[in-house]
């Protein structure tokens, strides 16, 4: 292909370990899939989601989801697919995301959240997207987008309401309120602003 722009294009390539991945399918063979490239489109859908946040390091939850979607991919499109859906381990999921929630300003690995919900990354990972619809990278980052909304709203700056949020800095932050909202920290901000003056100006004196 050819650059669409005079600024040319770059790519990414993400390398994924097939241990990786047979530890995600539990000890089962790594399935055959006789056309990966086309047919994991789906999952690759889900890592590109996973990876919007490019800049910053995959982190251990992020690894599991990661190697979770390709071994499901996997095994739906090997010819063999296991048809069995396992019931949702509820408590550990709800360990996990009360865990979560409560810590959402630290970084939690992997094997502490395997400690709390007692079993396995992989299972953590598979379940609680079944249970809550997103994975627990991505709940953490949403309550941690929460906490900063309500320091903004509160009156803090953007510096340190990303630093109490737990987020890297400012610009991770920004790029994590963007992509949920559609609106950058700072535009909230004024919008914010404005809207608390003007129900100020419009309160009765007493």
């Amino acid at each position: 292909g050819a650059a669409g722009t005079d600024g040319g294009f770059g790519y990414r390539i993400l390398y994924i370990p097939p241990e990786l991945v047979r530890d995600a399918l539990a000890g089962r063979a790594l399935p055959f899939v006789a056309d990966p490239i086309q047919q994991l489109v789906p999952a690759a859908r889900l890592i590109a989601s996973l990876l919007s946040d490019i800049d910053e390091p995959i982190n251990e939850l992020s690894s599991a989801e990661i190697a979770v979607a390709v071994a499901d991919g996997l095994v739906s499109l090997s010819g063999h697919p296991d048809r069995r859906k396992a019931a949702i381990d509820t408590r550990a999921v709800e360990l996990a995301r009360d865990y979560l929630a409560a810590h959402a300003r630290e970084q939690t690995s992997a094997s502490i959240l395997e400690k709390i919900a007692g079993t396995d990354r992989f299972t953590i990972a598979r379940h609680f997207r079944w249970a809550f619809g997103t994975s627990p990278d991505r709940y953490r980052t949403l309550r941690r987008l929460a906490l900063a909304r309500a320091a903004i709203e509160s009156g803090q700056s953007l510096a340190r309401a990303a630093s109490e949020a737990g987020f890297a800095d400012q610009s991770h932050m920004t790029r994590q309120f963007k992509r949920t909202y559609g609106l950058t920290p700072g535009r909230w901000m004024a919008l914010t602003a404005g809207s608390s003056r003007e129900t100020g100006a419009r309160a009765p004196s007493r």
